[in-house]
């Protein structure tokens, strides 16, 4: 899709012109806060009491959201019900009509008098300027003079336009393509819902032209304070800054509609008073299970690796019986492929669902991960390339979930690629869940998408050639949307890998 391809785009650009960049110093330091203690008269307490009472102080209740409806839906529960406090942290938050919706909630939830921290990546921004949405450094300047709302931003460019920005990026491109991955939000500090998912149309099914396959969980219990001290160790990083206050804001925003004007069918459909009714039979729907939140550090001295990558590998290598891998951008190293290989060796099935070319909306990701295809299958990997062709409504499908299950126990669902970005740049977060229901419930999500109608399974025969089957036939050659894709493809190999 246009604007996540020319983000990576942007990208490139800026690194094979910014050799010589050093870091520079981080930006200045905010004024440190802390996530509000869960109170008894929270909507959510009596779920989270009766979790504590049938299971353990140590247990919470866990809700897998893979359908973009119910993600969407549950977001807007949580933030309608939210009584005290709304923690957002998020990489990309557009300013689309999922994006206008969920932030004319937020501010409904402040205008309640409900506390309201938001953390963005800064390059959030940079992509609205370049993509003309308007949800932009004004309008969050705007929100952010709203007495219960304050709005901060991670790895601040100082310049605040596009040219300065993209000058900036010259010579302090090192800082500067650290970025914050993680996406998740805390309500009252009892409910957290965290995973693959961005704040934007394609993430929720709402795109006319493509759509993302993505996964979240929603939790409540031990595992919303988890969420929340990984939200304040960000929050109070070196790294993040509130944001920049411009001319151009107004402090008119005595009604959200006046801020940001939404699309009247959207906002119809999605009404605040539907979230009572779904908390009411939320506590059915919960399953069992003892969860640790992995986060990398925000900061990160020279030289020193991410805390996420070892935190997925020792899961991974902790395999028994079998390992059900789905991941959107994958562009394997030596170590991947040599524990994917130990684990065939023991005797461990691996599964390993990512996007085809087809599917993919970053091409360059697939040229680098392409010349890989022969060493998963050489280490015993079944790997499966999802099609494009299944979306409803004509539209295209793209693969954006990360996701793991650890023989039918454990589950791991995060923000994490299995690709350099997030391997040695990104900061990245994920959820660990030991839970055999929910390890079940995951399991059988994802051999839904390994079946033919939705998937290609790669193999290669005698001879070293390639094939792709699904019950739509074989091919011989990967399968493309289009000649350009094909194009695209080839010229992104001129790229260095560690870019994506």
């Amino acid at each position: 899709m246009l604007r996540h391809a020319l983000l990576g785009a942007v990208a490139a650009l800026a690194a094979l012109v910014a050799g010589c960049a050093s870091p520079g110093p981080p930006p200045p330091v905010a004024e440190p806060r802390a996530a509000l203690a869960p109170r008894g008269d929270s909507a959510f307490a009596p779920t989270a009491q009766a979790l504590k009472a049938e299971h353990g102080a140590h247990t919470s209740g866990f809700l897998l959201l893979p359908e973009p409806g119910e993600a969407l839906d549950w977001r807007l529960a949580a933030i309608d019900a939210a009584r005290h406090s709304l923690d957002l942290q998020y990489y990309v938050w557009f300013g689309d009509g999922v994006g206008q919706l969920l932030m004319s909630h937020v501010i409904a939830a402040a205008d309640r008098g409900v506390k309201v921290r938001i953390l963005f990546d800064d390059l959030n921004t940079l992509l609205h300027d370049m993509t003309h949405v308007e949800l932009r450094d004004a309008a969050l300047t705007r929100i952010a003079r709203h007495p219960n709302i304050e709005i901060r931003v991670f790895n601040a460019w100082r310049e605040r336009g596009l040219l300065g920005r993209a000058a900036e990026s010259l010579w302090d491109f090192e800082r500067l393509n650290r970025r914050m991955h993680n996406k998740q939000m805390v309500a009252d500090n009892h409910v957290a819902i965290l995973g693959g998912r961005n704040i934007g149309d394609e993430y929720f099914g709402m795109h006319r032209e493509f759509n993302f396959e993505d996964l979240d969980v929603l939790g409540i219990g031990p595992v919303a304070r988890q969420a929340s001290a990984v939200f304040d160790r960000y929050w109070n990083s070196a790294w993040v800054r509130p944001i920049p206050v411009t001319a151009a804001a107004t402090p008119d925003i005595t009604h959200p509609d006046r801020l940001l004007p939404l699309a009247a069918p959207l906002h119809t459909q999605r009404s605040a008073g539907q979230g009572a009714a779904r908390l009411t039979r939320l506590g059915a729907l919960l399953l069992p299970g003892t969860s640790r939140v992995h986060a990398d550090s925000p900061s990160r001295a020279p030289g020193a690796r991410n805390r996420m990558p070892e935190a997925f590998r020792a899961l991974l290598r902790a395999a028994g019986r079998e390992v059900l891998i789905v991941n959107a951008y994958v562009i394997p190293d030596e170590t991947l492929i040599d524990d994917l290989r130990a684990l065939h060796q023991r005797g461990v099935t691996v599964r390993l669902l990512t996007n085809s070319l087809a599917s993919h909306d970053v091409p360059a990701v697939n040229s680098h991960y392409e010349v890989w295809r022969e060493r998963l299958l050489h280490a015993g990997v079944a790997l499966h390339e999802l099609r494009a062709d299944i979306a409803p409504q004509g539209s295209v499908l793209g693969l954006h979930t990360k996701a793991m299950v650890i023989d039918r126990q454990l589950s791991f669902i995060g923000s994490m690629n299995l690709d350099p970005r997030s391997e040695l740049l990104n900061a990245e977060m994920g959820i660990a869940i030991d839970s055999a229901p929910l390890a079940q419930a995951l399991a059988a999500r994802i051999e839904r998408d390994l079946g033919a109608q939705r998937s290609w399974r790669v193999a290669q025969d005698a001879q070293g050639r390639l094939s792709w089957t699904s019950d739509a036939g074989t091919l011989s050659r990967q399968p493309a949307r289009s000649l350009w894709q094909r194009i695209e493809n080839l010229l992104f190999k001129l790229l260095p890998a560690d870019l994506y």
